[in-house]
């Protein structure tokens, strides 16, 4: 749903606002369809969504353009997907293009019969900001799943004989903008969609000759037994075996997708064995454990 547009009875403000962004009065709009388009096109590539509708029915308006809204009611929720048979809304709260332009007069040189002589040539630069915002209302719980913004820069840039004719180089943003638009739409799936991400590890295969048995386990798959192998090892007298031994048993519990037992076993192999590879691989796994209790949070959200 796009609810981006300004309210009418704001007049004034959206004058205001295009005259101080400068922007064409298509150009939010335009720009607003490509990241729906974007943003459907990217959820309906995953098998999570049986169906994506856009509802370009439904006219909502934002009171304040360029400006985050307020978020809407739940019994306009809860009529909206009701009489569109959705279960959750994906709603564009904000789409503003921020425009300023400037003009230099550059040196150049001109071929002339005569040969070349010194000019002025006008050149003309344009910052434009896309701003987008969303909010995902889930009216089974009356929860606001996700509420994110997404800010885009371009820069453009044309020169000519004078000022009107270096900004007529600038007239491809609209393009651009529309794209920019299409690509924050899908931006924002990214963010909210699970995906797989495939990783590397290394582990350490020399050391004692029990080390090189589970080497060849590794190998063949036989992570289990590797793991018993290295197990052993974590007993060793010696300080730099026992390191390595923890490093791997930190290595096969995150395999096997116990997250707290790597932490322990890489926190034990540096701060215990001074394993110093230990130390960086600890940090990964606090990473990994964040992400993993955020996605445990959201299927559980999901699930009531």
């Amino acid at each position: 749903l796009n609810r981006s547009r300004p309210d009418e009875n704001n007049k004034a403000l959206n004058v205001m606002d295009q005259v101080l962004s400068e922007k064409g009065p298509e150009l939010d709009r335009q720009g607003a369809l490509e990241a729906m388009r974007g943003l459907k096109d990217a959820l309906m590539q995953n098998n999570r969504f049986s169906d994506v509708a856009l509802l370009d029915n439904i006219d909502m308006r934002t009171p304040v353009p360029g400006v985050f809204p307020t978020p809407l009611s739940w019994e306009v929720v809860e009529k909206i997907c009701k009489d569109n048979g959705v279960d959750a809304l994906f709603v564009l709260e904000l789409f503003d293009t921020d425009s300023k332009i400037s003009y230099a007069a550059v040196p150049v040189k001109v071929n002339t019969p005569l040969g070349q002589v010194p000019a002025l040539e006008q050149e003309a630069s344009m910052v434009t900001k896309v701003k987008t915002g969303w909010r995902i209302y889930d009216p089974q719980t009356r929860f606001i799943n996700d509420e994110y913004a997404i800010t885009r820069t371009l820069t453009f840039s044309g020169r000519g004989i004078n000022p009107m004719a270096a900004a007529s180089a600038l007239m491809g943003r609209k393009d651009a903008v529309k794209q920019t638009g299409y690509r924050t739409g899908q931006a924002y799936a990214t963010r909210i969609l699970p995906y797989s991400l495939r990783v590397n590890r290394d582990y350490y295969v020399k050391g004692t000759s029990l080390f090189r048995v589970a080497m060849r386990k590794a190998r063949t798959g036989n992570w289990d037994g590797a793991g018993e192998l290295w197990l052993k090892e974590t007993n060793n007298p010696k300080r730099k075996i026992q390191g390595r031994a923890c490093y791997n048993m930190a290595i096969i519990s995150e395999i096997n997708g116990n997250l707290d037992a790597a932490l322990q076993w890489a926190q034990k192999a540096y701060e215990e064995d001074n394993n110093r590879l230990a130390l960086h691989y600890l940090n990964i796994l606090k990473y990994r454990k964040i992400d993993s209790d955020r996605l445990k949070m959201q299927q559980e959200q999901a699930g009531q």
